[in-house]
């Protein structure tokens, strides 16, 4: 009898094991940002990051289905995003648009190229406190009106130091931008106090990467101080939609999966 019993025991806890093991997620994934994110230039919307970064989701473990929808918005700055304006409106319809209220709802946000700029785009240049008060302020938004949701920021990409289209960007701006890096890391440490497990530093990788790679996976683009490198093309585009569902599938496997 008791060996019955143990068996049973072993059994039980070997198929609890298999169920946690092969518990997946769903997502419902809003992705917030510029011309980066929504994809100009690229053949269409397919091609775009954040449908690169759901394609590879599907594909990693302990995901299930994932819905989303591009809020990216070519030109925007943070000032374009917050609570009030339109474009904060629509993110909050994309939001409560999704049919599985089960699924965790993420905001994926990557914003700042925008904002970094010496003149043209609305509020620019935005100083690194400006823009942080900023996203600060569209984050505690978000949560308070979606407060099961998570906010996952992910880090702005580089872009070469003669990018001058319409909009004036030039090495001043490439600094500016990388000023807002390190208060995007500094506001998310500040919200594991006040509300520990719903903001999180996404990927850190693709400024970097394209710095590196600009030549093969950013569009070459005339400007006014010469070719400059903005935009990813179809290869970058599917490299910055990987770069965002690893650090995306990464956050859920660790803090949103059934132990």
């Amino acid at each position: 009898m008791k060996k019955i019993l143990v068996c049973l025991a072993l059994l039980l806890i070997s198929t609890s094991f298999l169920f946690a093991q092969n518990e997946k997620r769903n997502l419902n994934i809003v992705f917030i940002g510029n011309s980066i994110t929504q994809g100009v230039q690229l053949a269409n919307s397919v091609e775009a990051p954040p449908a690169n970064a759901v394609a590879d989701l599907l594909k990693q473990k302990g995901i299930g289905e994932v819905h989303f929808s591009n809020q990216g918005h070519s030109g925007y700055t943070t000032l374009d995003f917050l609570p009030g304006t339109r474009t904060f409106t629509q993110i909050e319809e994309a939001a409560n648009a999704f049919t599985d209220k089960k699924a965790l709802l993420i905001f994926s946000v990557k914003l700042g190229t925008n904002d970094s700029a010496i003149q043209g785009p609305h509020g620019s240049p935005v100083s690194a406190d400006r823009y942080i008060e900023n996203v600060k302020i569209i984050v505690d938004k978000l949560l308070a009106g979606f407060p099961n949701a998570i906010v996952i920021l992910q880090h702005p990409i580089w872009y070469s130091p003669n990018t001058y289209n319409g909009s004036k960007y030039l090495q001043e701006g490439l600094t500016r931008l990388q000023s807002y890096i390190p208060k995007i890391d500094s506001l998310v440490k500040s919200y594991e106090q006040s509300q520990p497990k719903h903001v999180f530093v996404g990927d850190k990788k693709a400024f970097a990467y394209f710095k590196k790679h600009h030549l093969t996976e950013l569009i070459p683009e005339k400007g006014q101080a010469g070719t400059f490198y903005l935009h990813p093309n179809k290869t970058g585009a599917a490299s910055l939609g990987r770069f965002w569902a690893d650090a995306i599938g990464k956050i859920v496997r660790k803090h949103f999966l059934v132990k």
